[in-house]
């Protein structure tokens, strides 16, 4: 099975406000794209994989996010945890010249 790529557009980059995160609901998964202060984005699967804690509130700073539910913290561009051993699924997430954000999920082909 190889894979394509399918872009969504979510909306304008002003549907996040800088440090902080929004879910969305997308071909059936939870996805949280963050924004942080310095104007970075990330994506990752939008629940933790310790509790299913709602990243997308949690604590962003740097390119971190920490779960708001038990504090686990993950790197967003990684989506790699500390302490724990797990990770995030991780997207990606781009503006275009006219500040939308657009989301690319990977889509196995039949």
């Amino acid at each position: 099975m190889t894979a394509t790529e399918m872009k969504i557009t979510l909306g304008p980059l002003s549907l996040i406000p800088p440090g902080e995160g929004r879910s969305f609901e997308i071909a059936g998964e939870r996805i949280a794209v963050f924004r942080t202060r310095g104007g970075r984005l990330f994506a990752t699967q939008a629940d933790c994989p310790h509790r299913n804690g709602p990243l997308a509130d949690g604590l962003v700073g740097g390119s971190t996010v920490i779960c708001p539910l038990h504090g686990w913290k993950f790197d967003l561009s990684t989506g790699a945890a500390a302490p724990a051993s797990c990770t995030l699924k991780t997207y990606s997430v781009s503006l275009t010249d006219q500040e939308q954000l657009v989301l690319t999920l990977p889509v196995p082909e039949p």
